[in-house]
C-alpha cells in the first residue's frame, strides 16, 4: 500500500495525552475488540468496561510529544481517512446523494464521545451520535503483536471498516438497527448486529476497490486485509479464549464470514450488492 507523502485528511482530532471519565454506553461497533483486549490480558469483559476513573476528560500536563513511530502512524492514518473520503465522495455522488465526511478522533487511554466516555481496550468504534471514528493508535501495534494482522493494509482494514459504519449512518442503517434494541431478545439483536457489522465489512471491500489505485493497492494488500478479518472473527476470539464457540453470542461474524463479505465488496465495488439484511445464509 502506497501512503507515503500523499494528502491527509484535514478531519482529525488529535486528543492523545487526555483522558476522561467512566464508560458509558458505547455502542456494539467496539465490543469486539473488548473480547479481544479481555482475551490478551486475562480480565472479564465487564472489568474492562469499569476500568476508567469518574473524573471528567483532563489534558495531561504539557503538550503530547509523540514518538516517531506514533507520528508514522498518524501520517498513515490520515491518508488513509482522505482516501475514504476521496472514494465515498465519489460513490454518494453516484447514488444522488451527498457524502458528509466523518471526523476521525486519535487518542490515547480514554476518550470522551458522543456515545460515552471508552477506554482504549475497546479498540477502534464508531459513534453515530456525534458521527465520528476514535481510534487509539497502539492498536495498530496490538493487531500485529497479539493476532498477527501484519501490513499497512490490515491497519486500513480497520479505519475503513470504521467509515463503513458512518456509510451506514449516511444511508440510514445504523439509526434503524439500533432502533430495534429494545424490541428483540439478546440473541436476536446480536444476529442483526452481525449483519450491520458484516456490512461494515463489505463496505471496507467496496472502498478498497475504488482505491486501488488511489493507493496502490495490489494482492498482498488483499491477503492483509482477509488475514485481519479472520483473526478477529466471534468463532477464532471465542475459541482463543474459552476453547469453544457460542454462535448465538457472535456480534461482528465468523472469520469466514467477515473476509467473504470483505472480499465480496473488493471484487465487486457495488455498494448494491452489499444487502446482508435480506439474504438468508450469511
Amino acid at each position: 500500500m502506497r501512503w507515503e507523502d500523499r494528502e491527509e485528511s484535514t478531519n482529525i482530532e488529535d486528543r492523545r495525552g487526555m483522558t476522561g471519565g467512566r464508560v458509558a454506553g458505547i455502542g456494539g461497533v467496539g465490543l469486539i475488540v473488548v473480547l479481544a483486549y479481555s482475551l490478551l490480558t486475562g480480565q472479564n469483559p465487564m472489568q474492562v468496561l469499569n476500568q476508567v476513573s469518574g473524573s471528567s476528560p483532563t489534558s495531561a500536563s504539557g503538550e503530547y510529544q509523540p514518538t516517531p513511530h506514533e507520528e508514522e502512524l498518524r501520517k498513515f492514518t490520515a491518508v488513509t481517512l482522505k482516501d475514504t473520503e476521496t472514494v465515498w465522495h465519489d460513490i454518494f455522488r453516484q447514488l444522488g446523494r451527498e457524502y458528509v465526511e466523518p471526523k476521525l478522533v486519535m487518542f490515547t487511554q480514554q476518550v470522551e464521545s458522543g456515545c460515552g466516555v471508552a477506554d482504549a481496550g475497546m479498540g477502534p468504534f464508531y459513534c453515530g451520535n456525534d458521527e465520528k471514528v476514535y481510534i487509539d493508535l497502539s492498536f495498530y501495534d496490538m493487531m500485529k503483536q497479539k493476532f498477527g494482522a501484519n501490513g499497512d493494509f490490515a491497519q486500513a482494514y480497520v479505519i475503513a471498516h470504521e467509515v463503513g459504519h458512518h456509510v451506514q449512518k449516511q444511508l440510514g442503517t445504523l439509526d434503524q438497527v439500533h432502533a430495534k434494541r429494545e424490541q428483540m431478545s439478546d440473541r436476536q439483536y446480536n444476529q442483526l448486529s452481525v449483519r450491520l457489522e458484516l456490512q461494515a465489512d463489505f463496505y471496507a471491500g467496496v472502498w478498497a476497490h475504488h482505491a486501488k489505485q488511489l493507493a496502490s493497492l495490489d494482492r498482498k494488500d488483499l491477503e492483509s486485509a482477509l488475514n485481519a478479518a479472520n483473526a478477529i472473527g466471534d468463532d477464532a476470539l471465542q475459541k482463543k479464549m474459552q476453547g469453544y464457540v457460542v454462535p448465538d453470542a457472535f456480534t461482528h461474524g465468523t472469520s469466514e464470514q467477515r473476509a467473504r463479505w470483505f472480499l465480496k465488496g473488493w471484487e465487486t465495488g457495488d455498494v448494491r450488492q452489499g444487502d446482508t439484511f435480506s439474504v438468508r445464509n450469511l
